[in-house]
């Protein structure tokens, strides 16, 4: 990860842009996440996606940057049990990439270096 603190935020904020956009442009993706429980699963889908897309320009304005560093990391430690629901539910026949086992068991680690970057994007606000 790039060390200088406005590449690192920019860079996450460039992601979480990306990933927020598609929760609204590709909704279905995402819903296999939603324990039943929850209800509506399109209605957390589309509330992920705001939430992204806010922790997106929070991590892009320096003035805010600390604040969405750690919205982010608490974002992708509260979306892992998403993730995890996902795998269980995996299977090699899905038709879906996303459904696939390999896919789904190997986004479970990916959540560590994703809370880390954010963590370090939070922390390093205070030396913009």
């Amino acid at each position: 990860m790039a060390r200088h603190p406005h590449v690192l935020a920019g860079s996450l904020a460039a992601a979480l842009t990306v990933t927020g956009t598609l929760h609204f442009v590709n909704p279905r993706v995402f819903e296999g996440l939603i324990p039943k429980a929850l209800g509506s699963p399109r209605a957390w889908v589309y509330g992920s996606g705001a939430a992204e897309l806010a922790c997106a320009a929070a991590v892009a304005v320096p003035a805010t940057r600390r604040v969405g560093g750690l919205a982010a990391a608490a974002l992708f430690v509260g979306v892992f049990p998403g993730n995890v629901k996902m795998a269980l539910d995996s299977h090699p026949g899905a038709r879906h990439w996303s459904r696939k086992p390999s896919v789904a068991w190997g986004r479970l680690p990916l959540q560590v270096p994703l809370v880390a970057w954010a963590w370090r994007v939070a922390r390093s606000a205070d030396r913009d």
